[in-house]
């Protein structure tokens, strides 16, 4: 259809959101710092007050915004920049790389169109060389998560005698862990985030390395999108009533359409009263449209007054009923386990259910990628599970659709975020 060619070009113009993940002090806020710096999104007096001791900048400063970030030297919290070049704008978060903060590398990583996974070169033994274990498993987080691209950055390779050599060894090690865990990196390039080297500006000593600038990738990358094709999914997160509109005030039904398109005249299904109606009229950005499609945020009026409130989703007349049981990927974040039969919350798109875990059908062993049985889920493991919700849900598989088959599980009991749940199967 011609909207979902009118769809595809605006995404192609979007800021590019990524994060920057990998163990701790690998240089993620360094690296940040260096993006700012190099394309000059900071202000003099920032600049200024990012000097230690009078001389040296300071670059990781930037990020570390909270107090006991900068008493620490240490990420908490993910932190959020903002910075353009002439091709593109971009939107970057610093996750933290401690295994106590990964829930907030998670929350970054659900709505990023990219990972940059930093390796730093100096923590590594290269007489038997193995990869950090927080570097692995930012790394199967980001791909489970479903981030489109994952670019490694090979850090601090300044500090080495042999730049080259280290990197050709580090990169031989991470084509072969992204091929056991069955994702294909979009580039490992290699950096010096405290120099600048190959960051935003190509390096004058790396003579080696032909390649772009992590900056000039980044700029290629495409930004994330659903599919455009199949029946209508938006999740409601504002119900507002039109009273400058015609007829008797209707009521608009607003949400950022997780699949498909709808225009003027499609039949829709509100999903959990089941009743139907008909779209009358579609707005976004403040005027009336012809069609919205997936991604953009979308207002409709139905041709019925129907009991629709935030938490429903309105979905495609030929969608199917909905599911109450599912296989799904826990990624488990909670330092009290999970285990079977407890009763948690989940919150899918802005609804809230209780439901159960019924089972748990394996743990994935972020060494060996191999998967082992287990009773119980620990704080940063990574399980299979299957999940009985108290009533049927709008479900898709993650793989298929990034929203409607993401959940949020929350302990009813500490109101903790305790998981993230990645749809499977639907049974």
């Amino acid at each position: 259809m011609d909207q979902h060619n009118d769809f595809s070009a605006e995404l192609q113009h979007k800021a590019l959101r990524f994060l920057t993940a990998g163990s701790v002090d690998d240089g993620k806020s360094t690296l940040i710092g260096r993006f700012l710096l190099d394309s000059r999104a900071i202000l003099a007096d920032q600049l200024d007050g990012l000097r230690a001791g009078g001389e040296a900048i300071d670059l990781a400063r930037l990020t570390d915004g909270l107090e006991a970030e900068r008493e620490q030297g240490i990420t908490i919290d993910v932190a959020y920049r903002y910075f353009a070049t002439p091709k593109r704008k971009f939107i970057i978060a610093d996750a933290p790389g401690h295994e106590q903060y990964t829930r907030n590398m998670v929350t970054a990583a659900a709505g990023s169109d990219a990972a940059v996974v930093l390796v730093d070169v100096t923590k590594l033994d290269f007489a038997r060389l193995e990869l950090l274990p927080q570097t692995r498993r930012h790394s199967l987080l980001a791909h489970l998560l479903r981030v489109p691209a994952i670019v490694f950055a090979v850090n601090k390779l300044d500090a080495v005698a042999d730049p080259r050599a280290a990197f050709t060894a580090v990169r031989e090690q991470l084509e072969s862990f992204a091929a056991e865990a069955g994702f294909t990196p979009a580039a490992i390039v290699p950096v010096s985030a405290l120099r600048g080297d190959n960051v935003a500006l190509a390096s004058r000593e790396w003579d080696w390395w032909s390649g772009p600038t992590l900056l000039q990738l980044l700029e290629q990358l495409p930004a994330a999108a659903e599919a455009a094709d199949g029946a209508l999914l938006l999740p409601v997160q504002y119900v507002a009533r039109d009273e400058g509109g015609t007829g008797h005030q209707p009521r608009v039904f607003w949400g950022r359409i997780a699949r498909g398109a709808v225009r003027a005249g499609d039949a829709v299904r509100v999903h959990g009263s089941g009743e139907s109606a008909r779209v009358v009229e579609v707005r976004h950005a403040g005027s009336t449209v012809d069609a919205a499609g997936v991604g953009q945020s979308a207002g409709l009026v139905l041709d019925r007054q129907l009991d629709v409130s935030r938490g429903d989703w309105l979905v495609g007349a030929g969608e199917a009923a909905g599911h109450a049981e599912f296989d799904a990927t826990l990624a488990w974040l909670d330092s009290e386990p999970a285990v079977p039969g407890r009763k948690y919350w989940l919150r899918h798109g802005h609804r809230w259910i209780a439901a159960r875990i019924t089972a748990i059908e394996g743990r994935l062993d972020i060494h060996s990628l191999a998967e082992h049985p287990s009773e119980a889920l620990a704080v940063n493991d990574i399980g299979r599970v299957r999940i009985q919700a108290q009533a049927a849900l709008p479900l898709q598989r993650y793989a298929d659709n990034r929203v409607a088959g993401a959940l949020i599980v929350v302990d009813p009991a500490s109101h903790r975020t305790s998981g993230a749940l990645l749809v499977r199967e639907v049974l």
